[in-house]
């Protein structure tokens, strides 16, 4: 007598979306997995990660290292996110994403905005990213494998991970001036944000990153991802929505 098969696999709704994205969005680190050219083995490496303002992951690699002559060789590639905490580490979310790798062309607009997010993210690596022998490669999700936990298993393809509105565009010319702003005279409401919204503790909170879903705050080297109450329809949008999740919070009790 033969048994079914249970299928383990979760119908994909908007809660395995948004933990997807915050598992990417909130990476400082990940496992990047090649294809060893000559030999096809696989081959695995930690990377620092940034996310561009899409939502792909970007990376910022020697092209001296073994895994990027890899990705140059053959641009099929998985990445590995997720951190694990106290106790089991099994048992902690994680997300592997299927990528393409497109290595970014010095000069041009779009390796600008992605060294200007990655660097963002990744202050110290300010060090080494104009050396000539360093690269950033967009890792073009074609897919994902997202464990949530024990029994919650996803499958999620590009177009749950990635925006592809003309917002993206949009939001790219105005967002290192709204960073700066928000850094510079508004400490107070990011602070606010991590802790009403992210449920982090701490101060010191900055702003790295605006998207059309939400923005990335850092402190030290804790991550902090917050989703805006709605999807930003146009860049112009986002000075009132951060205006309203401020008087939200506020009227929550939480402290300044």
């Amino acid at each position: 007598m033969t048994e079914t098969r249970k299928d383990v696999i979760r119908e994909t709704d908007a809660e395995a979306v948004r933990l997807a994205k915050t598992l990417i969005r909130s990476a400082r680190f990940g496992a990047l997995a090649v294809i060893e050219p000559g030999t096809g083995a696989p081959l695995a490496s930690r990377v620092g990660v940034a996310t561009d303002i899409d939502g792909a992951p970007l990376i910022l690699v020697s092209m001296l290292s073994a895994h990027t002559g890899a990705i140059v060789a053959d641009p099929r590639c998985s990445l590995l996110l997720g951190e694990p905490g106290k106790g089991d580490p099994l048992a902690h979310p994680r997300i592997s994403l299927i990528c393409r790798a497109l290595r970014l062309e010095h000069g041009s607009a779009v390796h600008a905005r992605a060294e200007r997010r990655y660097l963002n993210r990744n202050p110290k690596a300010k060090l080494y990213a104009g050396l000539g022998d360093f690269s950033i490669f967009r890792l073009e999700p074609e897919r994902a494998s997202l464990n949530g936990g024990f029994g919650k298993a996803y499958l999620l393809d590009r177009a749950d991970l990635i925006t592809g509105d003309p917002i993206v565009e949009e939001l790219a010319v105005s967002e290192q001036s709204a960073l700066d702003h928000m850094n510079a005279d508004h400490g107070d409401a990011l602070c606010l944000y991590a802790r009403h919204f992210g449920r982090a503790e701490g101060d010191g909170w900055i702003v790295t990153g605006f998207d059309a879903d939400g923005m990335d705050l850092v402190s030290a080297d804790a991550t902090c991802r917050v989703f805006f109450p709605r999807p930003l329809g146009a860049a112009s949008e986002l000075r009132s929505v951060l205006v309203e999740m401020a008087k939200t919070g506020r009227a929550a009790g939480q402290p300044q």
